[in-house]
């Protein structure tokens, strides 16, 4: 697969891309010849290499040369479309080089950008998840993914969205056959192993106008042991779950913005009721002992569930208490 032109891409981005793009079939290239093809030095090239390496990509030199583990799929806006039903092949679909992150370029342009645009990177220098932690994002490697989509909800409705939005992402991955996926409230799709994705929700609207949300999907396609070091928590990645062979990058992008289109209308509409029955199916924390920090004082009870509005049940020796901050952290007890 070539690679695609990204709009945006500064000069300073060249290097790193032409290397990758080289270095693409997964089967080792001489380091002076692939110097010579990119008009660099040898220290040079090393350099650049070493710099990928430093974001998270396991470049490898050996004596027949440079070599990446696997094949490199790039992303690209074309092949999402192609993988999309022909309804959907009109939405807008953005994919970039880099980008602080894809939700911080969608809130950079909430106003001016259309409804139901999706913007996508291949590696992201700020990556955001939940309560500001910061996402790696090594380029190539897995998928970072934003929309924005306007509701005629007013914000206080949305309560249960990114609860939702997990269904959403379940229920694309199951396409490629994976099952037994769990959510792990309020943002996070695990498998046995760990973490798999994570869901960032952020709202921007005025009081009686609805308002704009911009959702951002950070999925682990391939995680190298590093990558997991640096994590700090259990994770998990769609080429362990798929014994080595993830599906490719673009198919599970146009996997995941279809499932958006159909299961964000499904939300204005019909709200967080209609996702509570498959969220309880995958509901990880139910039956579970467990205990709350953060934004609450500290509690200690067992996991009972979501209610209407998406907020976590703890049932406690006082009774059924609901949990809604996104400022709480949940452990096993």
């Amino acid at each position: 697969m070539s690679m695609p032109s990204f709009p945006g891409a500064s000069a300073s981005d060249a290097a790193a891309r032409d290397l990758l793009a080289a270095l693409a079939s997964g089967h080792p290239v001489d380091t002076a010849a692939l110097a010579r093809r990119l008009g660099l030095g040898e220290p040079a090239l090393l350099a650049v290499a070493e710099s990928l390496r430093a974001r998270g990509l396991p470049l490898a030199r050996t004596d027949e040369g440079l070599r990446l583990p696997w094949p490199l799929e790039w992303l690209d806006a074309q092949a999402i479309r192609a993988a999309l039903p022909p309804a959907l092949r009109e939405l807008a679909i953005e994919v970039h080089w880099e980008l602080d992150s894809t939700s911080s370029e969608l809130l950079r342009r909430v106003g001016d950008i259309a409804d139901e645009s999706f913007v996508l990177a291949e590696t992201q220098s700020a990556g955001r998840g939940r309560r500001g932690r910061h996402w790696l994002s090594p380029p190539g490697l897995n998928l970072y993914l934003s929309c924005r989509k306007r509701f005629a909800r007013e914000p206080a409705a949305l309560t249960g969205l990114s609860l939702a939005v997990g269904v959403m992402v379940v229920q694309a991955l199951a396409r490629f056959g994976l099952s037994g996926l769990g959510l792990k409230w309020p943002n996070d799709v695990v498998a046995e192993d760990g973490k798999l994705a994570g869901i960032l929700v952020e709202l921007a609207g005025e009081r009686g106008q609805g308002c704009a949300a911009v959702i951002g999907i950070g999925l682990n396609v391939r995680l190298t042991g590093e990558l997991k070091a640096q994590i700090g928590q259990p994770a998990c990645d769609l080429a362990t779950l798929c014994g080595g062979r993830p599906p490719a990058r673009n198919r599970v992008a146009a996997a995941l913005i279809e499932a958006l289109h159909e299961g964000l209308h499904t939300f204005d509409v019909q709200g967080f009721g209609a996702f509570r029955a498959a969220y309880a199916a995958c509901d990880v924390l139910r039956g579970r002992a467990l205990r709350l920090s953060g934004a609450v004082p500290a509690e200690e009870g067992v996991g009972a569930g979501v209610d209407a509005r998406g907020a976590l049940l703890l049932r406690t020796a006082h009774g059924l208490v609901p949990v809604d901050s996104g400022e709480v952290t949940v452990r096993p007890a």
